[in-house]
Protein backbone atom coordinates (compact mmCIF):
# COMPACT_ATOMS: atom_id res chain seq x y z
CA UNK A 1 0.00 0.00 0.00
CA UNK A 2 2.72 2.56 0.42
CA UNK A 3 3.70 2.33 -3.11
CA UNK A 4 0.27 2.94 -4.26
CA UNK A 5 -0.19 5.91 -1.89
CA UNK A 6 2.79 7.50 -3.29
CA UNK A 7 1.10 7.40 -6.48
CA UNK A 8 -2.39 8.60 -5.18
CA UNK A 9 -0.13 11.21 -3.74
CA UNK A 10 1.32 12.32 -6.76
CA UNK A 11 -2.02 12.36 -8.88
CA UNK A 12 -4.33 14.33 -5.73
CA UNK A 13 -0.90 16.78 -5.93
CA UNK A 14 -1.61 17.56 -9.69
CA UNK A 15 -5.68 18.24 -9.19
CA UNK A 16 -5.20 20.26 -6.02
CA UNK A 17 -4.30 23.83 -6.92
CA UNK A 18 -5.99 27.91 -8.48
CA UNK A 19 -3.63 28.85 -11.02
CA UNK A 20 -1.12 32.06 -9.53
CA UNK A 21 -0.36 35.23 -11.32
CA UNK A 22 2.99 36.18 -10.75
CA UNK A 23 4.74 34.22 -13.02
CA UNK A 24 7.80 33.74 -15.09
CA UNK A 25 6.72 35.37 -18.48
CA UNK A 26 9.49 33.07 -20.34
CA UNK A 27 8.04 30.09 -18.77
CA UNK A 28 4.04 30.18 -19.20
CA UNK A 29 4.22 30.13 -23.33
CA UNK A 30 5.73 26.85 -22.71
CA UNK A 31 3.76 25.69 -20.55
CA UNK A 32 0.69 26.60 -22.50
CA UNK A 33 2.15 24.99 -26.14
CA UNK A 34 2.43 21.95 -23.28
CA UNK A 35 -1.53 21.95 -22.72
CA UNK A 36 -2.70 22.83 -25.61
CA UNK A 37 -0.45 19.85 -26.97
CA UNK A 38 -1.19 17.24 -24.14
CA UNK A 39 -5.52 18.39 -24.42
CA UNK A 40 -5.51 17.96 -28.22
CA UNK A 41 -4.70 13.99 -27.90
CA UNK A 42 -7.71 11.74 -28.23
CA UNK A 43 -5.82 9.15 -25.74
CA UNK A 44 -2.57 8.79 -23.79
CA UNK A 45 -0.59 5.36 -22.83
CA UNK A 46 2.38 5.66 -21.39
CA UNK A 47 5.05 3.60 -18.81
CA UNK A 48 6.74 5.43 -16.32
CA UNK A 49 9.59 4.75 -13.45
CA UNK A 50 8.81 6.46 -10.22
CA UNK A 51 11.80 6.36 -8.09
CA UNK A 52 12.65 7.62 -4.09
CA UNK A 53 15.89 8.60 -3.06
CA UNK A 54 17.10 9.39 0.79
CA UNK A 55 18.27 12.93 0.89
CA UNK A 56 21.74 10.76 1.38
CA UNK A 57 21.24 9.93 -2.08
CA UNK A 58 20.06 6.29 -1.37
CA UNK A 59 17.60 4.96 -3.56
CA UNK A 60 14.57 3.96 -0.99
CA UNK A 61 12.33 2.24 -3.80
CA UNK A 62 11.82 1.86 -7.57
CA UNK A 63 9.01 0.99 -9.47
CA UNK A 64 7.18 0.91 -12.83
CA UNK A 65 3.79 1.86 -13.66
CA UNK A 66 1.50 2.25 -16.84
CA UNK A 67 -1.48 4.76 -17.33
CA UNK A 68 -4.00 4.52 -20.22
CA UNK A 69 -6.12 7.67 -20.60
CA UNK A 70 -9.19 8.17 -23.03
CA UNK A 71 -11.06 11.53 -22.33
CA UNK A 72 -12.65 11.49 -18.47
CA UNK A 73 -11.86 7.36 -18.76
CA UNK A 74 -8.43 5.78 -17.07
CA UNK A 75 -6.39 2.43 -16.26
CA UNK A 76 -3.56 2.60 -13.74
CA UNK A 77 -1.17 -0.20 -13.43
CA UNK A 78 1.75 -0.13 -10.88
CA UNK A 79 2.49 -3.38 -9.30
CA UNK A 80 0.16 -4.77 -7.07
CA UNK A 81 -2.49 -2.69 -7.98
CA UNK A 82 -4.57 -1.97 -11.12
CA UNK A 83 -7.35 0.90 -10.60
CA UNK A 84 -9.98 1.42 -13.47
CA UNK A 85 -12.37 3.95 -14.39
CA UNK A 86 -14.88 4.05 -17.01
CA UNK A 87 -15.74 7.83 -16.70
CA UNK A 88 -18.58 7.00 -13.39
CA UNK A 89 -17.53 4.02 -11.37
CA UNK A 90 -13.67 3.62 -10.01
CA UNK A 91 -12.88 -0.17 -8.87
CA UNK A 92 -9.24 -0.50 -7.01
CA UNK A 93 -8.07 -4.01 -7.60
CA UNK A 94 -5.37 -4.83 -4.58
CA UNK A 95 -4.01 -7.71 -6.34
CA UNK A 96 -1.65 -9.08 -2.86
CA UNK A 97 -5.83 -9.10 -1.40
CA UNK A 98 -7.12 -10.31 -3.78
CA UNK A 99 -9.86 -7.49 -3.31
CA UNK A 100 -11.65 -5.05 -5.27
CA UNK A 101 -13.46 -2.01 -4.02
CA UNK A 102 -15.60 0.33 -6.05
CA UNK A 103 -16.53 3.86 -5.88
CA UNK A 104 -18.45 6.26 -7.81
CA UNK A 105 -16.46 8.40 -9.87
CA UNK A 106 -16.73 12.22 -10.07
CA UNK A 107 -13.84 14.03 -12.32
CA UNK A 108 -14.29 17.34 -9.54
CA UNK A 109 -13.74 15.83 -6.60
CA UNK A 110 -10.42 17.34 -5.72
CA UNK A 111 -9.69 14.61 -3.15
CA UNK A 112 -10.22 11.37 -5.65
CA UNK A 113 -7.42 9.89 -8.13
CA UNK A 114 -7.64 11.32 -11.29
CA UNK A 115 -4.87 10.60 -13.63
CA UNK A 116 -6.25 12.13 -16.60
CA UNK A 117 -4.71 15.26 -15.23
CA UNK A 118 -1.15 13.60 -14.83
CA UNK A 119 0.04 15.69 -17.87
CA UNK A 120 -1.25 18.98 -17.22
CA UNK A 121 -0.39 19.11 -13.53
CA UNK A 122 1.24 22.67 -13.85
CA UNK A 123 -1.83 24.22 -14.50
CA UNK A 124 -3.57 24.74 -11.07
CA UNK A 125 -2.04 26.34 -7.84
CA UNK A 126 1.62 27.20 -8.94
CA UNK A 127 3.74 29.94 -8.85
CA UNK A 128 6.59 28.51 -12.08
CA UNK A 129 9.78 30.09 -13.17
CA UNK A 130 12.05 28.91 -16.68
CA UNK A 131 15.35 27.69 -15.28
CA UNK A 132 17.28 26.73 -17.72
CA UNK A 133 18.32 23.50 -20.85
CA UNK A 134 18.80 20.80 -19.92
CA UNK A 135 19.09 17.05 -21.85
CA UNK A 136 17.45 14.10 -20.60
CA UNK A 137 19.21 11.20 -22.10
CA UNK A 138 19.04 12.47 -25.55
CA UNK A 139 15.89 14.78 -25.36
CA UNK A 140 17.11 18.96 -24.99
CA UNK A 141 14.32 19.90 -22.35
CA UNK A 142 13.17 23.07 -21.14
CA UNK A 143 13.52 22.62 -17.48
CA UNK A 144 10.75 24.96 -15.70
CA UNK A 145 10.88 25.32 -11.58
CA UNK A 146 7.25 24.83 -9.88
CA UNK A 147 6.30 26.07 -6.20
CA UNK A 148 3.43 25.52 -4.86
CA UNK A 149 0.98 28.57 -4.08
CA UNK A 150 -2.24 27.32 -2.03
CA UNK A 151 -1.40 26.37 1.30
CA UNK A 152 1.91 25.51 0.54
CA UNK A 153 2.31 24.54 4.57
CA UNK A 154 0.53 21.69 3.86
CA UNK A 155 2.19 20.15 1.25
CA UNK A 156 4.93 17.28 1.31
CA UNK A 157 7.13 19.00 -1.17
CA UNK A 158 8.25 22.06 -1.59
CA UNK A 159 9.50 22.29 -5.21
CA UNK A 160 8.39 20.58 -8.36
CA UNK A 161 10.68 20.30 -11.64
CA UNK A 162 9.15 19.85 -15.14
CA UNK A 163 11.52 18.17 -18.06
CA UNK A 164 9.38 19.11 -21.35
CA UNK A 165 10.34 17.80 -24.36
CA UNK A 166 11.59 21.19 -26.60
CA UNK A 167 10.36 19.70 -29.88
CA UNK A 168 7.74 17.53 -29.35
CA UNK A 169 6.49 19.90 -26.24
CA UNK A 170 5.58 16.60 -24.11
CA UNK A 171 6.85 16.54 -20.43
CA UNK A 172 9.68 13.50 -20.40
CA UNK A 173 10.68 13.89 -16.65
CA UNK A 174 9.28 15.37 -13.02
CA UNK A 175 10.89 15.97 -9.95
CA UNK A 176 9.43 16.51 -6.44
CA UNK A 177 11.77 17.70 -3.77
CA UNK A 178 10.36 16.52 -0.49
CA UNK A 179 10.37 18.86 3.07
CA UNK A 180 12.02 15.64 4.53
CA UNK A 181 14.32 15.77 1.94
CA UNK A 182 14.06 12.59 0.10
CA UNK A 183 13.25 13.22 -4.51
CA UNK A 184 10.42 11.56 -5.62
CA UNK A 185 10.94 11.01 -9.42
CA UNK A 186 8.90 10.07 -11.99
CA UNK A 187 10.68 9.36 -15.44
CA UNK A 188 8.20 8.89 -18.45
CA UNK A 189 9.98 6.16 -20.61
CA UNK A 190 7.31 6.14 -23.20
CA UNK A 191 4.41 8.35 -24.41
CA UNK A 192 2.37 7.41 -27.21
CA UNK A 193 -0.49 9.30 -28.30
CA UNK A 194 -3.41 8.70 -30.04
CA UNK A 195 -3.25 4.89 -29.35
CA UNK A 196 -6.90 3.31 -30.50
CA UNK A 197 -8.13 2.76 -26.97
CA UNK A 198 -11.35 0.11 -26.72
CA UNK A 199 -14.17 1.61 -24.16
CA UNK A 200 -13.69 -1.98 -22.36
CA UNK A 201 -10.13 -1.38 -21.23
CA UNK A 202 -11.67 1.23 -19.06
CA UNK A 203 -14.39 -1.80 -17.59
CA UNK A 204 -13.25 -4.37 -14.38
CA UNK A 205 -14.29 -7.58 -14.79
CA UNK A 206 -15.85 -9.01 -11.27
CA UNK A 207 -16.55 -12.08 -12.44
CA UNK A 208 -13.91 -13.82 -11.60
CA UNK A 209 -14.18 -12.54 -7.98
CA UNK A 210 -16.30 -13.92 -4.62
CA UNK A 211 -18.83 -11.45 -3.24
CA UNK A 212 -16.55 -11.51 -0.09
CA UNK A 213 -14.07 -10.20 -2.22
CA UNK A 214 -16.02 -7.18 -3.24
CA UNK A 215 -16.63 -3.85 -1.45
CA UNK A 216 -18.85 -1.69 -3.06
CA UNK A 217 -18.88 2.08 -1.32
CA UNK A 218 -21.03 3.52 -4.00
CA UNK A 219 -24.21 5.38 -2.95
Amino acid sequence: MKKLSAIITLFLFIINFAFAQDQDPKAKPILDDLSKTTKAYKSIVSEYIFTITSKEKKQLEKQTGKVQVKGNKFKLEIPGNTIVCDGKTIWAHNKDASEVTIKSFDGTNEDQLNPTKIFTMYETGFKYKYDKEEKVGAVMCHLITLFPSVKPEKKKFHTVKLYIDKTKKQMVKMVMLMKDGSIQTYDIKSFKPNVALADPIFVFDLKPFKADQITDERD
